[in-house]
């Protein structure tokens, strides 16, 4: 919440600098350098941890409604760990992300576009098992898991090519009990 807050604020600010230059301001090509929180869960615990990583877009702009596509790649630093019983542990690590999807925004006064997302991600983990009392049954493994994601989000022109973003995002990996809550901020360039 205090992303989006900030993010506003970061608009009205911005407003004024936003010149005259264009009537679609979200029409057109963009990459973006993201950061923010990641909290990854499966099998009853969770981890959090830093998200990092780009994004590349296209939006067609129409009126003030704006039609997308985007797609990502990032990573985290998150890790957590459970122990099912006193001799055993179970750690899991979150490892690359790809996604790609659509999304649907609308424009909100000169230079400030409110949207949702959804599409398709790809997450990649790493887990690691280990017994304290029967070592051969020690494993490690990564596997990629393909899932959805869905979110919504506030984007702000800072000048005419300057863009600055904030969004939360849920991802769930099918088949598995993985699931992956963000809150996301970018600054970026649009062409």
């Amino acid at each position: 919440m205090r992303l989006i807050a900030a993010s506003l604020l970061l608009s009205a600010l911005a407003t004024p600098a936003f010149g005259q230059n264009s009537d679609k301001p979200f029409d057109g090509a963009s990459i973006t350098a993201i950061t923010g929180v990641d909290n990854a869960s499966a099998f009853g615990t969770s981890g959090t941890g830093v998200l990092y990583g780009g994004q590349i877009g296209y939006d067609i702009q129409s009126g003030k409604t704006v039609f997308g596509v985007e797609g990502e790649v990032a990573g985290a630093s998150t890790k957590y760990c459970t122990s099912p019983t006193a001799t055993t542990k179970f750690c899991d690590k979150a490892g690359r992300d790809l996604y790609v999807g659509g999304r649907l925004g609308y424009v909100v006064g000169r230079s400030t576009m409110v949207y949702g997302k959804a599409g398709y991600s790809n997450g990649r983990d790493s887990v690691t098992y280990t017994d304290s009392v029967t070592p051969a049954n020690n494993s490690k493994g990564a596997g990629n898991q393909d899932g959805w994601r869905a979110g919504v989000g506030v984007e702000t022109r800072i000048s005419d090519h300057l863009i600055a973003k904030a969004e939360y995002r849920y991802t769930n990996y099918a088949n598995s009990d993985y699931g992956r809550n963000q809150g996301v901020v970018g600054l970026g360039f649009r062409f």
